[in-house]
């Protein structure tokens, strides 16, 4: 099978079950937005020092679920071939939730805005972290239009907050201080 097809030549793109939409329709956008995501996260766990075999395992986990989630985006609800589709649900939440949870204990406690950085797998984490806030938003516009699978939304909701989590797990392992935003005095 070759790589290119040529069938996107003219703007369209295939959703799943083969209906042709233009490559800037919302649903597009959308999962190309988690797949953004997904590449990012990719970088940080390129980036990742090899002892952290936990954060490389989970980083895997959630790899694995935005192709889910690209799947489930890439696929019309009542579509005939929905039901060849493996959706997100609030079980998946929940995990987020409890990683979100796991990790925060190893955090620093949290006590204002930070800048983006520090280690640069931390520094990728934070690219993913924005990258999936816009898939999120990408999602809500989308949503507006056509029926989604509403965890979809709340997945991208909890991920951007544990990637947040997982950026500061990262820093404070690898020994990097957090850059405070200072608010800068108006006169």
């Amino acid at each position: 099978m070759k790589i290119y097809t040529k069938t996107g030549d003219q703007g369209e793109t295939g959703l799943y079950g083969a209906e042709r939409v233009p490559k800037d329709h919302p649903r597009v956008e959308a999962y190309g937005t988690v797949d953004e995501a997904n590449s990012a996260i990719g970088l940080a766990r390129s980036l990742l020092p090899a002892q952290h075999a936990d954060l490389q395992g989970d980083l895997e986990y959630l790899q694995n679920a935005l192709f889910d989630l690209g799947a489930d985006l890439a696929t019309r609800q009542g579509s005939p071939y929905a039901k060849n589709v493996t959706r997100l649900d609030a079980a998946d939440v929940e995990r987020l939730e409890h990683l979100i949870d796991r990790y925060q204990e190893e955090a620093p406690p949290f006590t204002g805005f930070i800048h983006p950085g520090g280690h640069p797998a931390a520094a990728a984490l934070h690219l993913a972290r924005t990258i999936t806030r816009r898939a999120e938003r990408c999602v809500v516009s989308l949503s507006h239009q056509e029926e989604i699978n509403l965890e979809a939304q709340r997945y991208l909701n909890r991920l951007s907050d544990l990637l947040f989590t997982l950026a500061r797990v990262v820093n404070a392992r690898e020994g990097f201080s957090e850059e405070k935003w200072l608010v800068k005095k108006r006169r």
